[in-house]
């Protein structure tokens, strides 16, 4: 059966790990980040964000300080689908990984927890070599 509770903080778990993302703020919590950084992109009304939503907050706290955790709810507003439109966001769930505010990987649709674990570790493994590795063209537009 469906988790039809929408997903939320509670007290001894998300409330401290994940950051809610906004217009406002994602500039210093994405683009500025030094951390590797994963953005939920989600959305209330979708059926498999709420399956993902409980196995999502334990991954929150199994990968606290090793990863950062955002999250951006892109029903919320126009701006916020604007965010992920740009991105290339077409589907929810879907979770990317930025380096230095760059997108690095990302994962599409609900998957186990078990997958999602893995390809944590691949970007943890991975993600030290992303800026040495790759050519930051904002240095090079005007």
């Amino acid at each position: 059966m469906l988790n039809t509770v929408p997903w939320h903080y509670s007290p001894r778990s998300s409330m401290e790990t994940v950051t809610e993302a906004s217009p406002a703020n994602w500039q210093q919590e994405v683009s500025e980040s030094k951390a590797l950084t994963l953005v939920y992109f989600w959305h209330q009304q979708c059926t498999w964000c709420r399956q993902l939503n409980p196995i999502f907050e334990r991954l929150t706290q199994e990968y606290h300080g090793k990863i950062r955790f955002v999250k951006l709810n892109i029903l919320a507003n126009q701006d916020n689908r604007e965010i992920a439109t740009n991105l290339g966001v077409m589907s929810t769930p879907t979770l990317m990984f930025f380096c230095k505010g760059r997108p690095i990987g990302q994962g599409v649709g609900y998957m186990p927890e078990e997958n999602l674990r893995k390809i944590f570790d691949f970007m943890l493994n991975t993600y030290q070599t992303c800026l040495t590795q790759s050519s930051d063209l904002r240095n090079y537009i005007a």
